[in-house]
């Protein structure tokens, strides 16, 4: 994990971090198009970098807190700096440690789980977080089925875990989720891959007892 950590301090430096958000943000909108915040929602941001999908989430009228946390100190620096409403926070930390008292009705992790020690604990600790009834939505674009990714393992020299659609879907079983599944493509990406495979969002739901 500290070698991840030094990657992301290193990126919130040197400007990858709003590269990060250029290249995910579209379809990330599009995937929160599709889900309905009609009734008043905390949120949690699971490696939430500069801040981005929690400033997005705040705008959200039925939105009465929004946190990210991040392993890299340096990401949750600039997210402090780029915070403009009461309802954002965020914290340095890891989710597995994290000690935090209150539940979600939903989580949010976009590229950032197959960097975990345990993708086991993780979950276990997202579940636990997570109010009945509750989601958690993670997206992925490095995973098995998606070839073109799958050298990204190789050139961040840095702990990343790969595994296919099927894989991940059993994780979120194996903790408690019903679960489902969605491809968000980018139909006007230039890169290839984004316009066939596209984001894998796995949604895992919290049952109500």
């Amino acid at each position: 994990m500290h070698g991840v950590k030094k990657t992301f301090d290193k990126w919130a430096q040197n400007g990858r971090a709003e590269l990060m958000e250029k290249e995910h943000g579209n379809n990330v909108s599009k995937f929160l198009q599709t889900l309905s915040f009609d009734k008043p929602f905390t949120f949690l941001d699971v490696g939430c970098g500069n801040g981005w999908v929690v400033r997005k989430i705040v705008k959200e009228n039925n939105c009465k807190k929004a946190i990210g946390i991040d392993i890299s100190k340096k990401m949750i620096i600039q997210a402090k700096k780029k915070q403009g409403n009461k309802k954002e926070e965020f914290f340095h930390t890891d989710v597995e440690s994290w000690n935090y008292k209150g539940k979600f009705n939903f989580i949010f992790s976009m590229e950032s789980l197959y960097y975990a020690d345990s993708i086991e604990v993780a979950l276990e600790k997202i579940y636990k977080l997570l109010k009945p009834s509750g989601q958690f939505f993670c997206g992925i674009d490095f995973y098995s089925e998606n070839r073109a990714t799958a050298r990204w393992a190789n050139i961040m020299k840095i702990q990343i875990h790969l595994h296919s659609k099927k894989e991940w879907k059993k994780f979120f079983q194996d903790v408690g989720f019903a679960v489902k599944t969605k491809h968000i493509k980018d139909l006007k990406n230039k890169k290839k891959w984004k316009r066939e495979f596209g984001t894998l969002f796995i949604i895992g739901t919290k049952p109500e007892k």
